[in-house]
């Protein structure tokens, strides 16, 4: 008798709790927070479905570290639909139907910080099943000193054993540079170490340049104590470069291990390969669309100039973008660019290859300090220069003979009108009272 009484009271109560939303939101994300240590709120009017496959709608979610200063995830609404079973299972089943996230913001500093207190688990990562797949939009990922604005997934399905295949879209912003990126990209299997593969637009926007890429990237997925990441990264790509009346279409390819790690990207080691592309033109113009390549016959126009001014290089070192970009290569030209200024003698006076290092540190759109060092037989230049003002000498016809670049030189023996000089050290200082020195080359 007593045991019938308190079930029906339990039956009212909890029938109470469901006739209205926010209850069952408040208990849903009470339970959540218990379990992931996190504090869970909601602001707004939430939604639930019983009938059927069980759905819930949570507005103004906002999920904190106790105690926090700032929140790890910001959301304007959060769709969740499970079925029974999933309910049932209470967490042994990560079953779920679909989820949808609007305008979500996440913090990585803060979700760092978080995973940092998690207890270490040596059981592998759950991947949940979605059968009516996940959205994301207008979403926003915030960095150390970067940010992915208006990030957008979408993918009709996830399954541990199925190929997950979505797209993924947004803005990286990073200290005045912009890249924005379309592509599809298609996961073999949802679990580590399974190959991924992306296709697709990306370009690098810097106030003075532009850089449109149709890329094509395959890799495998990886996690491990060095951070997230791609394992046999192999990343091509038919890309164009814009200043001004400058439009060289050109191929580059690179290669390495990718990872990702207290706020910093990192590709080392790492090969790459450069090529001026004649017929990257007609590619590029056929995307014409997505990356607003110039037409067939603006294209054709300036591909006669693409193969002097494009290096063939081959080269190897290391990248990383964080707080600043660093780049550090060294490999081979195999001929200097016809359209290049000439090289001095007796560098212009060969056809050997020219081992080349390169190394610059500094903000994302090259306008720091770059070091190069080129060396031809037994002749040795070290140069010091800024990109944006090399390259707006290229582009002038009249003015300085020399680029705005400080040089040293050295070679054993130059032949200059018919004499012989032997120990020639050569200096070339761009202007005294701005000079551009090199960083220490690596």
């Amino acid at each position: 008798m007593y045991l019938a009484i308190a079930l029906l009271l339990a039956a009212l109560i909890g029938l109470r709790w469901v006739s209205r939303p926010s209850q069952v939101s408040w208990i849903v994300l009470a339970q959540a927070g218990r379990a992931l240590g996190l504090e869970i709120s909601a602001g707004g009017a939430s939604e639930y479905r019983l009938r059927g496959t069980p759905m819930i709608v949570v507005r103004d979610l906002v999920v904190r570290e106790p105690g926090a200063g700032r929140p790890l995830l910001r959301a304007q609404r959060v769709y969740l639909s499970l079925p029974w079973a999933t309910i049932r299972a209470a967490g042994d089943s990560l079953d779920i139907e679909r989820v949808e996230l609007d305008a979500p913001q996440l913090d990585i500093a803060a979700l760092n910080h978080w995973l940092a207190t998690r207890p270490p688990s040596t059981e592998p990562i759950t991947i949940p099943s979605l059968s009516r797949g996940a959205r994301v939009i207008g979403g926003r990922l915030i960095g150390e000193g970067w940010s992915v604005e208006n990030f957008g997934v979408d993918f009709a399905e996830l399954g541990p054993e199925k190929p997950v295949r979505g797209r993924l879209k947004g803005h990286v912003l990073s200290d005045g540079v912009a890249i924005p990126f379309d592509v599809a990209a298609t996961l073999q299997r949802a679990s580590l170490a399974r190959g991924v593969g992306m296709a697709g637009q990306v370009a690098v926007e810097a106030r003075d340049w532009t850089l449109p890429m149709r890329v094509r990237l395959g890799a495998l997925l990886y996690s491990g104590d060095d951070g997230l990441g791609l394992d046999r990264l192999r990343l091509g790509a038919n890309a164009r470069y814009r200043a001004g009346d400058t439009d060289l279409p050109f191929v580059y390819g690179v290669a390495g291990p990718l990872r990702y790690r207290d706020g910093k990207l990192s590709l080392a080691p790492m090969g790459a390969i450069l090529r001026g592309d004649d017929t990257a033109s007609g590619s590029a113009a056929s995307n014409a669309s997505a990356v607003n390549a110039p037409t067939p016959n603006n294209a054709a126009a300036n591909t006669a100039t693409t193969a002097s001014l494009i290096p063939n290089l081959d080269a190897h070192g290391s990248f990383a973008f964080g707080q600043a970009l660093q780049l550090h290569w060294q490999g081979t030209l195999a001929t200097w660019p016809a359209g290049w200024p000439a090289l001095p003698p007796p560098l212009g006076q060969s056809d050997s290859p020219l081992p080349f290092r390169l190394d610059y540190q500094g903000k994302a759109d090259f306008s720091g300090p770059t070091a190069l060092q080129l060396q031809r037989d037994q002749t040795r230049f070290d140069a010091g220069f800024r990109l944006p003002a090399v390259l707006q000498w290229l582009d002038v016809s009249e003015g300085s003979p020399l680029p705005p670049l400080n040089g040293r030189m050295s070679t054993p023996k130059i032949e200059i009108s018919g004499a012989t000089l032997e120990g020639v050290e050569i200096e070339i200082e761009d202007d005294p009272q701005e000079p551009t020195a090199p960083p220490a080359a690596r």
